[in-house]
């Protein structure tokens, strides 16, 4: 409980120090940023460009728009976070279950490995914002008897692709950690490919796989709000940054609610994953950084 403690104290001061960061560049950097020929170094530090920690805090609490009945800012961030954390979460899911399989066929069969390895490498160099439409096109086609394909579903998709990286190859480091010895008298013991998967390998597994599901969870967050701004689906954070960009200029601090959005969808989601490995404390003598 102490080290959980400090875990969360760390973790507030470490934003109380970014905002202190963000006050002072605003206070000492000049005015029109820096520039090196046509590049831009450093960001401008005009009211419109960064507005002060405490007015984007402030502007949380006010109406989202003019009208009598209108939300407040934070409402609405909240209830798009809301709809974000649903595809974000299937998006982790879909993707580790991919990541675990594919782990399992490589770890099983060499053959496999060597096939399948490069095209899971491979599959990262392909730039996510020119997937997504994509996608979208593509599931706008399927036909599921009843069941009608939704534009979420296709951001879920999109986002469990960047999701299922990390989890094949953490836990396929995670499988093939043990030493030789030891796979070697599983089998003196006439242990088949199974026992020794469930009694060796997935524990063997366990300091690489929650790095691992830690990192797919932040991608699908990532891949989340990504492919929302890429499909322009409503009701997300993704959607919300597209429509709060057109107040940069007329209400500077409004923009900013659904990146703070993100941000607090990234440490639930992680939150939520760190609960995941509390079971799996007594295997975790020494966790692998992905």
């Amino acid at each position: 409980m102490t080290r959980r403690l400090v875990d969360a104290a760390t973790g507030l001061a470490t934003l109380v120090l970014l905002a202190l960061v963000w006050e002072l560049y605003k206070w000492l950097g000049p005015a029109d940023g820096w520039s090196i020929g046509e590049i831009r170094v450093l960001p401008r530090t005009s009211d419109l460009a960064m507005p002060h920690t405490w007015e984007i805090l402030g502007r949380l609490a006010d109406p989202l728009t003019a009208a009598p009945d209108a939300p407040s800012l934070a409402g609405a961030v909240l209830a798009a976070g809301a709809f974000s954390f649903g595809i974000a979460l299937l998006s982790w899911v879909l993707g580790v279950t991919v990541g675990i399989l594919l782990a399992l066929g490589m770890q099983r069969l060499r053959v496999v490995e060597s096939a399948v390895l490069p095209l899971v490498i491979l599959s990262q160099t392909i730039p996510l914002i020119a997937l997504a439409p994509l996608v979208r096109g593509w599931g706008s086609r399927l036909y599921l008897g009843p069941v009608e394909w939704e534009p979420w579903m296709s951001v879920a998709v999109i986002a469990s692709y960047l999701a299922f990286f990390p989890v094949a190859v953490g836990a396929l480091r995670g499988l093939q950690s043990p030493d030789t010895i030891h796979v070697e008298l599983m089998r003196s013991y006439g242990a088949g490919w199974w026992a020794t998967l469930v009694r060796l390998r997935l524990p063997a597994s366990v300091p690489h796989l929650l790095p691992a599901l830690r990192l797919a969870a932040a991608n699908a967050v990532v891949g989340t709000v990504v492919a929302e701004v890429s499909t322009g689906i409503p009701g997300g954070l993704g959607r919300m940054i597209l429509e709060f960009a057109n107040f940069a200029s007329s209400d500077p601090a409004k923009p900013w609610a659904p990146l703070l959005g993100a941000v607090l969808l990234g440490l639930v989601v992680a939150g939520l994953v760190a609960l995941i490995g509390l079971p799996l404390s007594r295997f975790r003598r020494v966790e692998v950084s992905a």
